[in-house]
């Protein structure tokens, strides 16, 4: 595991921010890090404005950017390999490991599955993400044509999204729905998470148990919105948390005290299938990456994919 190249984190400062010192607002903006850790950056020269290091007690103004020189640093050790589903001169769908994050975020840089692909496809741009710990399809715009389509169905609901989701405990039905809005909330860490919350955005979620196994449960999840982390988030506000998920408790919050990140890892979700229009010539598009053996019901053999690519 070696050294990454070091990134550059900008940030334009706005109305709000304006009045702050350097100090201040980078012990706002980057909760990860105390005030005495960016002290000896900025100490270190490592922050500036306009191309010159600034010093701690600095008053920003609004508009200006300030930037966040961090040197390379080593990454956390993630599965760095990723399959190809699909390809054409639009789109390209591919299947992700769990623990590989998708793109950059929380200490990852390189070790993204943006990164990878961008390795073999520098033109590729994603039109979707999937938490660290989501396994399954990732679809990619290949070009101008799809970056505005596919924004426009994922906008719109155009697109079948299913799921398999491993969840605590045994739903009272076979079928369900959870349209509980998601929203943030306070986080001890982080500042805020999306959770279940009353003045989130309107979600919604339909679910099917496949398989009900001691004290869990084999769902098949469909999601009509992509609010941030929605299954782990609508499963727990249903009352059956996904099994092992560190961050989301019983309800669709975060436990009292909870400092686990949505990063973490632990449960077990699957994007299995994927299907819209092509935005080339119209024409129904699917794809399709089967579940790891813990998502599958009973170990039998399953099948899927029409147009587009199956694993």
């Amino acid at each position: 595991m070696g050294l990454n190249g070091g990134y550059e984190y900008r940030t334009r400062i706005g109305v709000r921010e304006a009045g702050l010192s350097v100090l201040g607002f980078l012990s706002r903006m980057y909760r990860h890090s105390s005030k005495a850790e960016w002290f000896a950056r900025i100490a270190r020269g490592m922050i500036s404005i306009d191309g010159e290091p600034v010093s701690a007690d600095r008053l920003l103004a609004s508009g200006e950017e300030i930037v966040w020189h961090r040197p390379p640093w080593e990454e956390p050790d993630v599965p760095l390999a990723y399959a190809v589903l699909y390809e054409d001169e639009d789109l390209l769908a591919v299947a992700k490991p769990s623990g590989l994050p998708t793109v950059a975020a929380g200490g990852f840089l390189e070790h993204t599955l943006l990164a990878l692909v961008r390795g073999r496809y520098p033109e590729a741009v994603p039109a979707h993400r999937l938490g660290r710990g989501t396994s399954g399809v990732v679809l990619f715009a290949r070009s101008a044509r799809a970056r505005k389509a596919l924004a426009a169905a994922w906008r719109t609901g155009a697109v079948e999204k299913i799921y398999r989701a491993l969840v605590s405990g045994h739903p009272s039905g076979v079928v369900f729905t959870v349209d509980v809005p998601i929203g943030p909330v306070p986080h001890p860490v982080l500042g805020s998470v999306h959770a279940a919350s009353a003045r989130g955005k309107p979600a919604l979620s339909r679910a099917r148990v496949i398989e009900r196994r001691g004290g869990t449960s084999l769902l098949e999840v469909r999601i009509e919105t992509g609010r941030p982390h929605q299954i782990r988030i609508h499963m727990a506000a249903a009352g059956h948390p996904l099994a092992g998920d560190p961050l989301y408790a019983a309800g669709g919050g975060i436990g009292e005290g909870c400092s686990a990140l949505p990063g973490d890892v632990g449960y077990n979700l699957h994007h299995m299938r994927l299907a819209l229009a092509h935005p080339g010539d119209g024409s129904s598009v699917e794809f399709s990456c089967l579940p790891p053996g813990i998502l599958r019901a009973g170990g039998v053999s399953e099948e899927g994919g029409t147009r587009g690519g199956t694993l």
